[in-house]
């Protein structure tokens, strides 16, 4: 992920699928046209190698299939463009984990610190929170320090550290993983600890 910082986003619009843009840019649903400038922005985070074990660029129509399954997906968007995108895929196929979804969030390397990265989460985690999840996870490098104050800021707690969990560039890479509870989740008490 590459992520940014900003402000706090509430739903506003959801029969229009659009965000307050109260904070950096408007955020909204995205649509299969927004599939171009999905894969622009997420093919220069493969470049820069700072947030994805990624190595193969991606084209448009391999984005416009993520629409297919109907998962939530997120643009921001300044005054002229695309700058941000947030999705939400499915963590596991098993019934058990319906409600649990792992999020990306890429922000154009030239609008970056801007708050475009905030404002794309903020809108992911309401979205997905409508949707009925209960939880969104991720995995960022340890070293992406900007990822991780997002996801902290938002109310991400970071559970644990994946050891060598990859190899980028034939160098293994350490994740920390990343959890939000969602909806009844957030609030619920008991649980195994």
């Amino acid at each position: 992920m590459i992520l940014s910082s900003g402000g706090a986003a509430t739903v506003l619009g959801r029969s229009r699928g659009t965000y307050p843009d109260a904070m950096a840019g408007r955020q909204r649903r995205a649509e299969p046209e927004d599939a171009e400038a999905i894969a622009l922005i997420y093919n220069q985070g493969i470049e820069d190698r700072l947030a994805t074990f990624e190595v193969r660029p991606r084209m448009t129509g391999d984005v416009a299939r993520w629409f297919d399954d109907g998962y939530p997906i997120i643009v921001v968007e300044d005054e002229a463009s695309v700058v941000a995108w947030a999705s939400a895929t499915p963590y596991r196929a098993r019934e058990a984990y319906r409600g649990v979804a792992e999020f990306s969030v890429y922000v154009d390397r030239t609008r970056r610190g801007e708050g475009f990265g905030r404002a794309a989460l903020s809108a992911l985690i309401a979205e997905s929170e409508s949707r009925g999840y209960w939880k969104l996870l991720s995995r960022n490098f340890v070293q992406n320090e900007a990822s991780r104050r997002l996801c902290a800021s938002l109310g991400f707690r970071e559970v644990g550290i994946y050891r060598r969990h990859a190899k980028l560039d034939g160098r293994w890479m350490d994740c920390v993983i990343v959890e939000k509870l969602l909806g009844e989740a957030s609030g619920a008490t008991g649980g195994s600890i």
